[in-house]
């Protein structure tokens, strides 16, 4: 079984978001840490080099496969901001539709800025996510 390449890092958080070539982007960042640190009351870790996660949880998987992860985290990406919520695609629906302006993936909302989105709306959904 292949091991798995994104594991918690000590990168610094802060170092890894001055990278960010964009201010506005840098400045979504900072709230989204603030948000995310208080649902889960896990400081920020760096995992691989371009995620940043909140808290440990162990993930089993049907196939009896185990591993280390995060609770829920971001990664600034040059297109958007991917947001790693667990459950909230299949579990928060209704705060996603009322949520704005958005994308979905698998296990990921996918957001181009804050100023797109209901603050409030994704607080409510980090803090369920946690």
């Amino acid at each position: 079984m292949a091991e798995l390449k994104t594991k918690k890092t000590e990168l610094s958080v802060d170092a890894f978001i001055k990278k960010v070539s964009d201010e506005q982007k840098r400045k979504d960042c900072a709230q989204i840490i603030l948000m995310m640190e208080k649902a889960t009351k896990a400081k920020a870790k760096m995992w691989g080099s371009a995620i940043i996660g909140f808290g440990d949880k162990r993930l089993k998987y049907d196939s009896g496969r185990e591993l280390d992860w995060f609770v829920m985290g971001f990664s600034p990406r040059k297109q958007n901001i991917a947001l790693y919520i667990t459950g909230t695609v299949s579990k928060q629906e209704d705060l996603l539709k009322k949520l704005g302006k958005h994308k979905t993936g698998k296990g990921c909302v996918y957001i181009n800025k804050l100023e797109d989105v209901d603050v409030a709306i994704l607080k409510e959904i980090i803090q369920k996510g946690a």
